[in-house]
Formats: C-alpha cells, sequence, structure tokens
C-alpha cells in the first residue's frame, strides 16, 4: 500500500458533520430522475406522461451513446415530466405502486468473471442503466463505451463537507465490494483504490483491496489530484473514475440481476437537526429526510458543500448525489460586524481572529463581500491542489485565450471549488474554469 500526501488544499472548518448512525427511511411515495442534473448528457425521452415503469425501465437515453440507457429507480406510473426553458428536461416524477415490478437483467456468478470478456460486461451495464457512474478525465463526463481506459481509480471516501462514511456504507457489505472490484479489474488493466489513512473498521475488511492512502487537505481524496501526483505518461489523464458506493451498485445489479435501487445519504450542516446517514431510494425526495418547513433562511445543498446544487423543499436526490447539506443562508446582516473580532468566522486569510481558532464553525451562504477586480492575491494558487494558478487561467479565458488557459493548465482542474472559496475578491473562479472546460471538450467532441 502506497501513501500519498497532499499538501496544497484547505480544510473547510464546517460545523455539522454527520454521525454514523444509519436510518432506513420509509419507503416514498413519489422518486425522481432528474436529467439536468448530469454533465454533457443530451436526454431522449423514452417514456411520456401516464406510462407505467417497472424498476429499471428505461426512461431516456443519451443522444449522444444511444446505448447509454438511465432506468427508472421505482415501479408505478410516470406521473409528471417537467421542462425548463429551451425544452431542458429538468425532471422525471414517477408514482411508485404499491406493489413494483422489476425489470430482469443478466446475472453473473463470481466463478465465473474472469471467463466473462469485457465486452459482455460493458454491454450489461449499459443495459442495466449503470454505464454513467462510471466518469473519465479530465472531463469528468461518462467514458465512450468503445474505449479502454488505462486505468480505474475508486474513491472509498470524500473529504467535501459532508459525504457518506464509507464505514456506513461498506458495513456488511465487503464481500459484495470485493465482487465489484473483479469486475472493475475486467474493464481496466489497472484498478487502484483510494482511502483515507487510519480509516479502520469496514476499511480494514477490503484492505487487500486498497492501493493507495491519501492524507491532506480537502480535496486529497479527489481521484484528478491523484492522477496528477502520480502520473507517468499524457495516458494517465484519460483515467476513469468511481466512488466506492457505486462500486456496490454495480456488484448488486450484476450478482443479484436486478437494477439497484437503495442508496446511503449522508444528513449533515449547521443547520440540519439530528445529523445522520440514511439509507433511501435512489431519486428520493429530500421533505422526508430533512423537512425544510420552507424556511427561507436555510439553504439546502445536495450534494458536498462546494461541489452541490441548491435543492427545493419538494427537489429529489440527482444521479450522483449522496449528501443533503443545511446551511444557513446568511442573508441577514451583523450589527457592528466591521469592530467584531471574528474567532467564529471561517477565513482563510488573517481577517479574523479565527486563524487562531482550530474548532468547527457554524459557516452560512453569506460572501460576505462584493464582487471586486482580481488583485492578484495569489490566494487562489495557494491552496490548488494541481497548481494550475487560477487567477492567469481565469484571466486568459476573459481574453478569449483558450490556448493559454490550457497551457496553465485548465484542463488539470478537478473543480473543487477551493478557488472560488477563498477569492477575496469573491470571483466565481471555478465556475468560469469549469464552464471553459465543458465548452473546450464539446467543441472537442463535435468535431
Amino acid at each position: 500500500m502506497n501513501l500519498i500526501r497532499v499538501s496544497k488544499g484547505h480544510y473547510l472548518p464546517l460545523e455539522g458533520r454527520p454521525a454514523t448512525d444509519l436510518d432506513v427511511l420509509p419507503k416514498p411515495s413519489r422518486v425522481a430522475v432528474l436529467p439536468e442534473r448530469i454533465p454533457f448528457v443530451k436526454p431522449k425521452l423514452m417514456v411520456k406522461e401516464a406510462d407505467a415503469v417497472s424498476i429499471g425501465t428505461p426512461l431516456f437515453h443519451d443522444k449522444r451513446h444511444p446505448r447509454a440507457t438511465f432506468l427508472s429507480p421505482g415501479g408505478g406510473v410516470v406521473e409528471a415530466i417537467e421542462f425548463g426553458p429551451r425544452r431542458v428536461i429538468r425532471k422525471i416524477v414517477i408514482r411508485l405502486a404499491e406493489t413494483e415490478t422489476a425489470a430482469a437483467f443478466p446475472r453473473f456468478a463470481e466463478g465465473d468473471l474472469r471467463q466473462t470478456d469485457r465486452g459482455t460486461l460493458v454491454e450489461a451495464l449499459l443495459d442495466g442503466g449503470l454505464w454513467p457512474l462510471l466518469r473519465a478525465l479530465p472531463y469528468r463526463d461518462y467514458p465512450d463505451p468503445e474505449t479502454e481506459p488505462p486505468a480505474i481509480i475508486v474513491t472509498l471516501a470524500d473529504d467535501e463537507p459532508f459525504k457518506p462514511d464509507p464505514a456506513v456504507y461498506l458495513a456488511g457489505r465487503q464481500d459484495l465490494f470485493g465482487y465489484g472490484m473483479q469486475v472493475l479489474a475486467r474493464l481496466a488493466p489497472q484498478v487502484f483504490v483510494l482511502a483515507p489513512p487510519n480509516g479502520g473498521g469496514p476499511l480494514q475488511a477490503v484492505d487487500t483491496w486498497i492501493t493507495h492512502t491519501v492524507s491532506g487537505p480537502y480535496p486529497a481524496l479527489d481521484p484528478g489530484v491523484f492522477v496528477y501526483h502520480t502520473r507517468r505518461s499524457p495516458a494517465d489523464n484519460r483515467a476513469w473514475f468511481v466512488s466506492g458506493q457505486d462500486v456496490l451498485l454495480i456488484a448488486a445489479l450484476l450478482r443479484d440481476g436486478r437494477y439497484p435501487t437503495e442508496r446511503i445519504v449522508a444528513l449533515g450542516g449547521p443547520a440540519a437537526g439530528r445529523r445522520r446517514h440514511a439509507a433511501v431510494r435512489m431519486g428520493a425526495p429530500l421533505k422526508p429526510l430533512a423537512d425544510l418547513g420552507g424556511e427561507a433562511s436555510v439553504r439546502c445543498i445536495v450534494g458536498g458543500v462546494l461541489r452541490g446544487f441548491t435543492g427545493e423543499a419538494d427537489g429529489y436526490f440527482g444521479y450522483f448525489e449522496t449528501a443533503l447539506n443545511l446551511v444557513p443562508a446568511g442573508d441577514h446582516r451583523e450589527f457592528m460586524a466591521l469592530v467584531r473580532p471574528g474567532y467564529r468566522k471561517a477565513t482563510f486569510s488573517r481577517a479574523f481572529l479565527s486563524v487562531l481558532n482550530r474548532d468547527t464553525m457554524p459557516m452560512d451562504c453569506n460572501l460576505h463581500g462584493e464582487l471586486r477586480p482580481c488583485v492578484a492575491c495569489n490566494a487562489c494558487s495557494r491552496v490548488c491542489p494541481v497548481e494550475i494558478l487560477p487567477q492567469l487561467t481565469y484571466k486568459s479565458l476573459l481574453a478569449d485565450d483558450i490556448e493559454e488557459a490550457l497551457a496553465h493548465g485548465l484542463l488539470d482542474c478537478v473543480e473543487c471549488g477551493l478557488c472560488s472559496y477563498v477569492c477575496p475578491a469573491k470571483i466565481e473562479l471555478c465556475d468560469h474554469l469549469t464552464r471553459a472546460k465543458r465548452r473546450y471538450y464539446q467543441e472537442q467532441t463535435a468535431a
């Protein structure tokens, strides 16, 4: 087992880490799939409102790769298909039946995996709707089924606040994880498994699969950071990655021949009540896990705090999201803020006394300032885990010089959001870089 130490990054002292308690939520009345939240996908509907569906019925496919289908996480009736501007499909809502039916898929005995050719497994994952759980660097789109990666990177933990603890989702499922690892070994010549140091507990039971322990501040465990610190050739930049929990879903599909519908999600954040883990349906509604009650002073973030999206009180979990963070909106004005020392205010600079405070803090979504021109303070470059000089990359993009942005390392960006978080000018650097990467990718693939 190799140890990798990542020095750059930043620890977000956010209060509200979820406990390892696990609740099993009751079956919801509705589930949904959110095509709008799946990057790059161009959905083509395969159902219409009032259609009856089973667990595993195709709902839509991607026009770019028609074999890549997205399946229903529940059996019942398509209750609504909601469109946004320019007919973008925002959500497909399924009202669940009391007794759900499920589609059957091919099953693969563990002893037969070594004799099963790679193409058969790829077809099974495409038909089973889980191929998009695999994603390819550097753009983080799901991979072309016709390609083979130099390696697949499995991340057992995510150090962004706050994602599910591997000790929770792996408990009692270590054998299933081992099956999934055998599947991945048939898809790529190398499989790397990343884990935090001193994992203990259930991680010890999968220790034989762990190839690297990674220490350092967020986002040390990101697969892009791992590639940056270990790559030996340009081909390594095209590695695929998948989360540890999604390995379990892939394994369940192929071993049991049924589309998996359960995920472990984490509820955390300063505004959350009982912070915990919960077993929920894929595409489950947010409200049963954390009833917001229409509270406008709380921001509901689906996914990690820096990479997630704002959820609505009647919203649902997306295809990839496994976390719900409740954070104060921070839209109130603080009395005499300028003369307060700020011992409980998180800061990257030395603006507050909290630089001396090592405890977690009740952070909110307030910008605590307004947009200003870049002052070349280099705060973003001090935290960038892949050392791309975000401020210079950003200025290259403003000048519409994509070649210079690429030379600065645009494609190495892991989209962690730290550059935006620490910027005293309040420039959304990460958004600019992420959008530029996606535009460049779309231009390249359209050629």
